[in-house]
């Protein structure tokens, strides 16, 4: 059965990958990628952040099954170069570009005072996975100056000074869209474990583009900054009580010596944690923040069936919270426990990095389960499911991330894999 879905899966996505691809059109001057099929009614014409980082990664895989290098080249640096050309002076690089424009939600300029969310802090990643597979970084070096205003704009306005961690402006186009630690919370207030792992990974690859260009001080200059972010993370992040991490609230009145009240033994903490068990809880793993005895205690609570694992694959949200619901929803996507391919995907990458290889093999198979008996049964895959039973839940002929099972079917094939950066 599973060998039938590995067919299914890689002639379905062979043929299909395609039609991610699109032609300059608009304000959109280059060929660029797109999470769907022209025929799905939300994604069919939208260049989005960490969809095309994905879809970068997925069509790499194409490439190396169906033995044709470059063939997607020029839409993956096509998506990059439309997001540059659309980076202000500032470094604010918005989040969605469509022919018609870019979509802004309230203003992220500094005359907005950089109060909303941007691009998410993957440009780099998907260059640097690029500049990889291409075997050098001479094609983006032109393209290096903004990714730094970029990078640059994130620390000085993204990043909390008490604790140096990165939180999201707002609750709007978060990727992860209801996350309960940041939907409805106040603005500016969380510093997310899915961002700062994000961030983490996004200026280690920075740090890799300037020394393929041999820039090596400037690189080692970058990767001292990861540095600085993981080490917040490993400090703020971490709860030792739990053994996984959390992400933290950055609500907390300033400290007032003139405060009659408080001014005899005021606060020596900088956040909160906020305990809800999300699957972003485990991407501190993937980014290679954890320590091995982090990686540990988190595999035990993953593995955990009242929790987490299900039978397709990872929970994204624990079963015991409270805000657990398997509802359909879009715009908000529902991140309150239905399995998605990216976390599936994610999760399994972290696995690998620590190690756990036969728990990474069994959360592979149960993808590949999920999406051949969706394929084999609809005809088309879908944009998240049920954990348990794996029936599709919404958004027929989602494509995306949806792909990186083609990746997992290479690993366990033990063929070459076209991973991530």
């Amino acid at each position: 059965m599973t060998e039938r879905w590995k067919r299914l899966l890689e002639t379905h996505i062979h043929e299909r990958s395609v039609q991610m691809t699109r032609e300059p059109s608009g304000i959109l001057s280059h060929p660029y990628t797109v999470p769907s099929s022209p025929d799905s009614p939300y994604y069919s014409d939208a260049l989005w952040d960490w969809d095309s980082w994905f879809i970068s990664v997925a069509l790499g895989q194409v490439e190396l099954d169906t033995a044709q290098p470059g063939r997607f080249g020029a839409y993956e640096e096509g998506t990059i170069r439309n997001f540059l050309d659309h980076t202000d002076d500032d470094g604010v690089m918005p989040l969605l570009l469509k022919p018609d424009g870019p979509f802004l939600h309230g203003d992220p300029s500094r005359a907005g005072g950089f109060s909303q969310n941007m691009h998410k802090p993957v440009i780099a990643q998907q260059a640097a996975l690029l500049a990889r597979r291409r075997g050098s970084a001479d094609w983006i070096r032109d393209g290096l100056p903004i990714i730094e205003r970029f990078l640059t704009r994130y620390l000085e306005s993204h990043v909390h000074e008490e604790t140096g961690l990165a939180y999201w402006q707002t609750d709007f186009a978060i990727g992860v869209d209801n996350d309960p630690s940041v939907y409805y919370r106040p603005d500016r207030s969380t510093a997310s474990v899915y961002l700062n792992s994000l961030l983490y990974r996004e200026l280690l690859a920075y740090g890799s583009l300037l020394e393929d260009v041999d820039q090596v001080r400037e690189a080692n200059r970058w990767r001292g900054r990861a540095q600085d972010l993981a080490d917040a993370a490993t400090t703020h992040l971490w709860d030792e009580r739990d053994g996984t991490f959390y992400s933290a609230d950055l609500a907390l009145r300033p400290i007032d010596h003139d405060d009659w009240l408080h001014r005899g033994a005021p606060r020596s903490w900088s956040s909160l944690l906020l305990r809800i068990d999300s699957w972003s809880s485990f991407l501190p793993m993937w980014a290679g923040i954890a320590s091995q005895e982090q990686a540990e205690r988190m595999r035990e609570r993953l593995l955990d069936r009242r929790t987490f694992r299900a039978n397709y694959g990872v929970r994204t949200l624990s079963r015991l919270e409270q805000q657990y619901s398997l509802r359909a929803s879009n715009n908000p996507s529902n991140w309150l426990g239905p399995v998605w391919g990216v976390s599936n995907y994610l999760v399994f990458r972290g696995l690998l990095a620590y190690g756990f290889t036969d728990d990474a093999r069994q959360l592979a198979e149960e993808t590949v389960a999920l999406f051949g008996r969706d394929l084999e049964s609809t005809g088309s895959l879908h944009e998240f499911y049920h954990p348990d039973t794996g029936a599709p839940i919404m958004t027929r002929n989602f494509q995306n991330w949806n792909y990186l099972v083609l990746n997992m079917i290479a690993w366990l094939e033990d063929r070459p894999v076209a991973w991530e950066f």
